[in-house]
């Protein structure tokens, strides 16, 4: 009954914390784009911006990760041997590398709150695409568990992955003809 609960709480962490991910990023295109705004448009429309992000990523993304993690681990203490399933260990790998894309995320979102533009909004929204994969690769992972073939989960997320990117281009193509 204890292991529903938590799991219960972790599932609406994870969500949370993929929530702030997608829309941090987003705030970071829209930063970006502000910065290259004639004044007054740059200033406000850059305060504002900067207001959005810092709420979002210290009120809900940092402690839905937080939490997140946590329950998980509390998860693993209740039931240890999930810890022998390859399916755990490829997961606890995708978790790594999210926790990488989160911490990256705060890099930008710190260079952005200091004014500081290393990136273009193009970069960000490929950029953005990052979470996706890494939750489309847990969900179709954790719901197969060993019934999944592994060669058809990486061309599956890669033929994902290419038609991310050429939907990046489409949408790209799109705003330019519009401008």
């Amino acid at each position: 009954m204890e292991y529903n609960y938590i799991k219960s709480l972790h599932l609406i962490f994870v969500i949370t914390w993929f929530a702030g991910l997608f829309y941090i990023v987003r705030l970071f295109v829209y930063q970006i784009e502000a910065f290259q705004k004639p004044s007054p448009n740059k200033e406000i429309l850059g305060d504002q911006f900067k207001i959005m992000a810092k709420r979002l990523w210290y009120i809900i993304t940092w402690p839905s990760m937080i939490l997140a993690i946590g329950f998980a681990v509390w998860l693993l203490v209740i039931r240890p041997f999930y810890l022998s399933d390859a399916w755990m260990q490829v997961k606890l790998g995708f978790v790594v590398l999210l926790i990488i894309y989160h911490l990256k995320c705060h890099q930008i979102f710190k260079q952005l709150q200091n004014d500081v533009v290393k990136h273009s909004s193009n970069f960000m929204r490929l950029f953005n695409e990052g979470a996706t994969i890494i939750l489309f690769s847990v969900v179709f992972l954790v719901t197969l568990k060993n019934a999944v073939n592994w060669i058809y989960g990486v061309v599956g997320v890669i033929l994902f992955s290419v038609l991310l990117m050429l939907g990046y281009k489409f949408y790209k193509r799109i705003r330019e003809n519009k401008t």
